[in-house]
């Protein structure tokens, strides 16, 4: 996977939790340093309301080029210079974004660091310390793509066979992060003290779009997905599809189909003034189905299982 090293998103095997955050500006992903802002469409103001330190941020991943999910891109990147940042900051997106960027740069004005566009390669993103990042193709009016964290946790490190082998306990942490050593001659691997990788974290955002195939796809066996729900009832199903959304049951049972553990609904259409009324119609096919709402937060914890 291509790697970034402006971004030293160093997370430990032994993290024990990944958090999730709904605020107005869009889906933020936090795993101890690492921060990714996907879309954005208010002002900063919105994201310290909503407790997000912008200091933090690592990159900023666009889902579509669509108004109401860039026009508060220019203002955070001055907020985030008024803050004295010089280390680049990842700007992901679909196909387009090199145009996309050319007038986000006039708009946004000189900036003190560097903005690096990437339109992903299949392969995705390997930061620092194993988490991933990867663009999952979705179905809009537009071309657009969601994208899929992964948080890798590796096996259980056995300290008697680095004891063995003669691996110095200083050196015991970049074994247990999956880097190999030379120890008196030897090649030491990871896999020589750890055993098998362990279930991680996977977080699955689809911004804009009808249900498809790459998404069920993206989304199993996913600890969180947060979907796209802009339609309420089934009868306006046919609009969803025309316009390239999804309705709150279309969206609960993609999430069922590809085994997902949690599902938050998302980008309401403004005809629904009470999301939570019409929950029950997700819940009845996805029973652990949620409104994802400004504010909203959720700890996900390392399982065995």
């Amino acid at each position: 996977m291509e790697y970034i090293n402006a971004f030293k998103a160093v997370v430990a095997a032994v993290c024990a939790a990944l958090t999730a955050l709904w605020g107005w500006f869009g889906w933020v992903v936090v795993a101890w340093i690492v921060l990714m802002v996907i879309d954005y469409v208010t002002g900063s103001a919105a994201a310290l309301r909503a407790g997000v330190g912008l200091s933090r941020l690592e990159a900023i991943c666009l889902t579509h080029y669509h108004g109401d999910h860039i026009f508060g891109l220019p203002g955070l990147l001055q907020t985030i210079a008024c803050q004295g940042r010089t280390r680049p900051l990842l700007l992901a997106g679909p196909q387009g974004l090199e145009n996309f960027w050319a007038v986000m740069r006039l708009l946004a004005g000189p900036l003190p660091y560097p903005v690096i566009p990437t339109e992903m390669p299949p392969e995705g993103l390997w930061f620092e310390g194993g988490a991933t990042l990867s663009a999952v193709p979705t179905r809009h009016r537009v071309p657009s793509q969601g994208y899929c964290f992964r948080l890798p946790r590796a096996g259980r490190f056995d300290p008697q066979k680095a004891r063995a082998l003669g691996v110095p306990l200083r050196d015991w942490k970049r074994l247990q992060q999956g880097e190999s050593l030379e120890v008196g001659g030897r090649t030491v691997a990871p896999g020589d003290v750890c055993g098998p990788a362990r279930r991680g974290i996977k977080v699955v955002f689809s911004g804009d779009t009808a249900p498809c195939p790459a998404l069920e796809d993206a989304a199993r066996d996913a600890d969180l997905l947060i979907c796209d729900a802009t339609y309420a009832g089934e009868a306006l199903a046919p609009e969803a599809a025309r316009y390239g959304h999804s309705t709150f049951r279309q969206t609960a049972a993609l999430a069922a189909r590809a085994g997902a553990r949690r599902l938050w609904l998302a980008h309401y259409s403004p005809r629904i003034e009470d999301p939570e009324a019409a929950l029950p119609l997700a819940q009845a096919v996805f029973p652990a189905a949620e409104c994802g709402f400004d504010g909203k937060s959720v700890t996900l914890p390392f399982t065995e299982s």
